[in-house]
């Protein structure tokens, strides 16, 4: 399996290249499925480079959308640590 690092993944967040993390692990090219992603292109090309796991999530995608994300699996995270998704006990006060 190829692992790539945080920085080459940062790296694909510009025209003609969008990557995305997972939970910390998992490392898709998200490029060709821009124009057809439901929720627009904008949301992924925001996410490009980073690890967009949040936004995944908590968007309520179905198991069909996970299923078909198994297409644009490119890698894995080099030195990866799972994301966690339990509150932490800490207000988000800088997302309002």
């Amino acid at each position: 399996m190829v692992e790539y690092t945080a920085q080459v993944v940062a790296q694909h967040n510009s025209p003609g290249s969008y990557w995305i993390i997972l939970h910390g692990k998992a490392v898709y090219d998200v490029t060709s499925y821009l124009d057809d992603h439901p929720g627009g292109k904008d949301v992924l090309v925001e996410s490009a480079g980073t690890d967009a796991t949040h936004d995944f999530e908590f968007t309520g995608h179905s198991s069909t959308a996970k299923d078909a994300l198994q297409a644009f699996f490119i890698g894995s995270l080099a030195g990866h640590t799972e994301v966690s998704l339990e509150p932490t006990g800490f207000p988000c006060a800088d997302r309002a």
